[in-house]
């Protein structure tokens, strides 16, 4: 089975071509939130698909779990690492899973990940505010609602 195109993106690892996508829909894990995950898969003649699993929560969870923006260079980092662990992405076969460690994962970022908390509406870095916000909107009360101000 091949991944649709649709929403997913291309990247290149070492000279060959291949289609990514966070996986959309959350494994059910009782009370834990579900683990972020993101599958490849070779661009022409896809095959085996690698799915990798990483040390943090999906970005809905509803529990305030921290969560990472995969971003290219760690998609190429999983995609080299399942290489070396003999990931044959041409040939068919069932799913090869790489669970990534919180330690992988700084080694696969060279150095440590930038985890987000989901906030309200949007997402602050781990340790931050509500200052970071980078769209957040200024909250009044209605005592200090004026005709400048929108409550």
């Amino acid at each position: 089975m091949t991944m649709p195109k649709k929403g997913s993106r291309l990247i290149t690892v070492d000279g060959t071509a291949f289609r990514w996508r966070v996986s959309h829909r959350p494994a059910s894990r009782g009370d834990s939130p579900s683990p972020l995950t993101f599958v490849v898969e070779r661009d022409e003649n896809p095959g085996r698909v690698l799915h990798v699993s990483l040390p943090c929560a999906r970005p809905d969870n509803w529990e305030g779990a921290r969560t990472i923006a995969i971003r290219p260079p760690l998609v190429a980092g999983c995609v080299r690492r399942a290489l070396g662990q003999g990931w044959l992405p041409s040939r068919p076969g069932p799913a090869f899973t790489l669970p990534v460690t919180e330690d992988e994962l700084t080694e696969l970022l060279d150095g440590p990940p930038a985890y987000l908390i989901p906030f309200l509406w949007g997402m602050i870095p781990e340790g931050g505010t509500i200052r970071d916000l980078p769209r957040a909107r200024q909250i009044w009360s209605r005592e200090n609602a004026g005709p400048d101000r929108t409550p």
